[in-house]
């Protein structure tokens, strides 16, 4: 299994509690799949810009994917903008792979409706991974996974993650988060404006 798959897991597993914005949770699984490219040496980090080496073929088909959609010349892209870019539906991309495997099911619904079910995980092994990752407090998946709100608030006390690489790619993910949920807000105040003009008007 890989980061972004885990990340996916754990979020659905404990959404009952803390629901996720699937905005968010595309940006974190871009963010996930830095992350794995990094460790498989498939990209380098210049500073903050994503460098691309050779592409091995990689045992995940996202993964694979992902490292065919680099920017293969300079000045090469930078994780921000990375993570806007291959981030957009990207956790419906997810959930679309673990559910062709069979790893998420749809729950039938009750009665006659033209509507598919919920989604929902099975218990297979690499449900019980991601949870073992998560039950350990490995550094990159809390990380992540708190950024988006799967604790809720995050409390601060993140373990530390001791590869500067890793690090910058994790400060562009909390970075491009804070800028989407500004975008969230502008929009929401627009709408309440322009809600308030209409009723006067109508008045």
């Amino acid at each position: 299994m890989t980061t972004p798959r885990d990340l996916l897991i754990v979020a659905m597993d404990m959404e009952s509690s803390h629901p996720v914005e699937q905005g968010d949770l595309s940006l974190a699984l871009a963010g996930a799949e830095v992350i794995d490219l990094l460790g498989a040496q498939v990209i380098r980090l210049d500073g903050d810009h994503i460098v691309p080496g050779d592409q091995p073929a990689l045992a995940d088909h996202l993964l694979d994917e992902a490292a065919a959609s680099l920017v293969r010349e300079a000045p090469y892209e930078s994780v921000a903008d990375w993570l806007w870019r291959r981030g957009r539906g990207l956790s419906a991309a997810y959930q679309a792979a673990l559910e062709a495997e069979g790893q998420l099911i749809r729950q039938p619904r009750r009665g006659i409706s033209f509507r598919s079910g919920q989604l929902v995980l099975v218990d297979s092994p690499a449900r019980r991974q991601a949870a073992d990752r998560w039950a350990s407090d490995e550094p990159v998946l809390v990380t992540l996974a708190e950024a988006v709100g799967v604790r809720g608030k995050r409390t601060g006390d993140s373990p530390d993650v001791a590869d500067d690489t890793v690090a910058t790619v994790l400060a562009a993910v909390n970075d491009t988060l804070v800028e989407l949920a500004a975008v969230r807000q502008r929009r929401s105040i627009e709408d309440a404006a322009f809600d308030n003009i209409w009723r006067g008007g109508a008045g």
